[in-house]
């Protein structure tokens, strides 16, 4: 496969070129059952935006209010750099037997399945700003989706739904104990982010049982 020049932005390849034509079109959809929401997760080798790298990249497609698991991406990434102690985290060995694509590969394959959709995640800037800089590395622009993050939701609701501490930063897990999801596959991409795409339908039914919303309505509790 042919990879792009980093030096020219003419040469930009074409899966990116089809990217952001999608944020071309002016009819801009808000009701809930017309969006494809993708709830994703990375693993990452630590929490330097800029020495770390993705490990991993799991994501699941959210459609009419269910989870689509027949419209999911689990990616393992080549370790350009291994750092073992958070492998005791998310269990991913350097040598371990998974088929890994490079970070050019596994950035496409990413890119061309999130196409428009609204993004879901927890603490999503951390993921946002992981998948910025492998673009960046890639001699491409920033992440162009919209996303929502379940933790500022939780916390954030109008009507002071779950509402407990207007500080306090809720982790995935204490999502999990107060709106009793299993946490099986914690800590592993994909699992991750269908944990986190579950989540977000519990905040959504709340939220539901109050007024009629819209993705608007989630971007202003944001």
């Amino acid at each position: 496969m042919k990879f792009w020049s980093k030096k020219s932005t003419d040469n930009h390849p074409d899966f990116w070129k089809a990217y952001l034509k999608l944020f071309d079109e002016k009819d801009r959809k808000s009701a809930l059952e017309d969006i494809r929401f993708i709830a994703f997760d990375t693993e990452t080798t630590g929490f330097d935006y800029i020495d770390d790298r993705i490990l991993s990249i799991g994501a699941v497609a959210i459609k009419n209010g269910s989870i689509d698991v027949a419209d999911q991406l689990e990616i393992y990434l080549d370790q350009e750099v291994f750092n073992e102690d958070t492998v005791e985290i998310h269990g991913i060995i350097k040598n371990g037997s998974y088929d890994r694509l490079s970070e050019k590969k596994a950035i496409q394959l990413f890119i061309t399945y999130i196409k428009d959709a609204v993004l879901i995640a927890h603490h999503a800037e951390f993921d946002r700003k992981m998948i910025n800089r492998a673009l960046q590395r890639l001699g491409l622009g920033k992440l162009k989706n919209k996303i929502l993050d379940t933790g500022v939701l939780f916390k954030n609701s109008r009507h002071k739904i779950y509402a407990k501490d207007s500080i306090k930063s809720y982790s995935l897990d204490e999502l999990c104990n107060d709106l009793k999801l299993s946490q099986s596959d914690r800590h592993t991409a994909s699992g991750d982010a269908f944990i986190t795409g579950m989540a977000f339908l519990k905040i959504l039914a709340k939220l539901k049982k109050d007024k009629n919303i819209d993705v608007d309505y989630l971007f202003r509790l944001t």
